[in-house]
């Protein structure tokens, strides 16, 4: 079977998470994702545990992509890459407003070399907004959206920002989104365009509390709810008022309350009968059992490292095993696209520094390989020297 972007070309000038992974996701889909990396490299390379000098935060990102590695700012490198930008289909950046521009690779310097190419810039507050030159990491948009105030609010607790880039991937999701949408659109009229993605915007839009916002209401909490239990912790879905209906309905609780009880004394006596059962089970087999009876949505609070070890978690591959580049394998996160006739999924391990600059300028531009290495004595090429792979002696 084939990919869905099977001769697709990518090229990829962003770096930690609002943007590599969209472009992680194009290559799962079958893309040539080139990335372009700067000397200094990207700042996650050191985040996580280390195989090979390749750290497993970079390696979740960027596993599948080939790899380039260029000083923007060396003479000759906006021209080399401007070469690259007339062979792609798609380019992708998330550095500030007007920084690409300033290196001369902007929309419009790629649209003069390639009418067809779509562009995505992937920015914390949008191309033209009055706060776009601000730095916007994924915790900034977590604090200016509302999420860590709302939260804060319902948890009665000091603000905290939550252990997940979520503005980040909510950003190359539909920065994903926006890119196939134009490539769809390109096919219709041949032209293509530069999609503006703003992490403030995606995260409005995919809060699903923001109409109580907009609408000046009263926030209800609809999300789970931890119950403590004799032997630990179970998450159950749904307000008081649902809960106690299922486990009311199905016979598991009931209450004394007359005809005449107001709505403050069902709900303080509801909630203590509530507690007081949930706090009654030492069994974890029995209580779900009685949630099953009753219909209950109800979760365990794993672990995140027992996550992956769970039937489930292998029958729909949760994670699959890469080139470690050291002579063995290694875990990372799948994409999760099930297609019934095309293929999709991490095609390679994550790559150094400048390891395929003879080979991706080759395969795009016709760069030979002495012109390579007269590009790397100029500093505009970097070649990362890998370590030495284990022995298995």
């Amino acid at each position: 079977m084939t990919r869905p972007l099977d001769g697709i070309r990518v090229l990829d000038f962003s770096r930690v998470v609002a943007g590599p992974f969209a472009t992680r996701m194009l290559s799962d889909l079958g893309a040539d994702v080139v990335k372009v990396e700067p000397p200094d490299g990207d700042v996650t390379r050191s985040w996580g545990v280390r195989k090979a000098g390749l750290s497993g935060f970079y390696v979740q990102q960027n596993a599948g992509k080939r790899n380039i590695s260029v000083d923007l700012k060396a003479e000759g490198a906006t021209e080399l890459l401007l070469e690259m930008g007339a062979q792609a289909d798609l380019i992708v950046e998330n550095y500030r407003p007007g920084v690409m521009a300033r290196l001369g690779l902007g929309y419009d310097d790629f649209k003069a070399v390639n009418p067809k190419v779509i562009m995505l810039s992937v920015s914390g507050f949008g191309q033209d907004s009055s706060w776009k030159d601000r730095a916007a990491y994924a915790p900034i948009i977590h604090a200016e959206s509302g999420l860590l105030g709302r939260q804060a609010r319902f948890d009665q607790a000091q603000p905290t920002d939550p252990m997940l880039s979520i503005a980040d991937t909510n950003a190359s999701l539909h920065g994903l989104v926006g890119l196939l949408s134009a490539l769809w659109m390109r096919e219709k009229t041949g032209v293509g365009q530069h999609v503006d993605i703003a992490m403030l915007n995606t995260m409005t839009v995919t809060d699903d509390y923001s109409h109580h916002a907009l609408d000046g209401g009263t926030t209800a909490r609809l999300g789970g709810q931890v119950r403590p239990t004799g032997y630990g912790h179970i998450l159950v879905s749904g307000e008081l008022r649902s809960q106690w209906w299922q486990l009311n309905t199905a016979g598991k609780v009931a209450d004394n309350l007359g005809p005449d009880a107001t709505l403050d004394d069902k709900i303080a006596a509801r909630t203590t009968i509530l507690e007081e059962w949930f706090a009654s089970f030492d069994d974890r087999e029995v209580l779900v059992g009685h949630l099953d009876d009753a219909n209950m949505a109800w979760a365990d609070i794993r672990e995140p490292e027992d996550v992956f070890s769970t039937d489930v978690a292998h029958e729909r591959r949760l994670f699959t095993e890469i080139d470690d580049r050291e002579g063995g394998t290694r875990k990372v996160v799948e994409s999760p696209y099930r297609f019934s006739d095309a293929e999709a999924g991490v095609a390679a391990g994550a790559s150094f520094r400048g390891e395929h600059n003879t080979e991706a300028l080759a395969d795009w531009i016709g760069v030979s390989a002495d012109d390579v290495a007269r590009l790397t004595d100029a500093g505009v090429l970097l070649a990362e020297e890998p370590p030495a792979q284990k022995s298995t002696d």
